[in-house]
């Protein structure tokens, strides 16, 4: 069974940090791409970073400079840190896991950041 559990989340002023995990079962982790997508009351989910399986990373161009995307293929885990929030950057946030056309999702985890 396919799981993909996210942490992390909370609720934060603007200007402060925090970091996403994401850990994944049943899945061979480092073969998959791997990204964070969000959204926000109201609006549709949206690409907020991504990281291949060798590595190299992408950004939306909002969080560029502010988001890194990370992993660890030891522990199946993707991380998100998120420097400088701003309340733009309020949303649930869901972690994905692809490879060729099959698509996995987590569930989410809120964060929320207030001025």
């Amino acid at each position: 069974q396919v799981q993909l559990v996210e942490s992390g989340g909370g609720s934060v002023q603007a200007g402060e940090s925090l970091r996403l995990s994401c850990r994944t079962s049943g899945i061979n982790f480092k073969i998959h791409r791997m990204g964070w997508y969000r959204q926000a009351p109201g609006k549709p989910r949206g690409f907020v970073a991504a990281i291949s399986s060798d590595g190299s990373t992408n950004y939306t161009d909002s969080v560029k400079a502010r988001f890194t995307i990370s992993r660890n293929n030891a522990w199946n885990t993707v991380y998100l840190q998120m420097n400088s929030l701003s309340v733009e950057d309020t949303a649930v946030y869901y972690c994905q896991a692809t490879y060729k056309a099959r698509n996995y999702w987590g569930r989410g985890t809120q964060v929320t950041v207030s001025s």
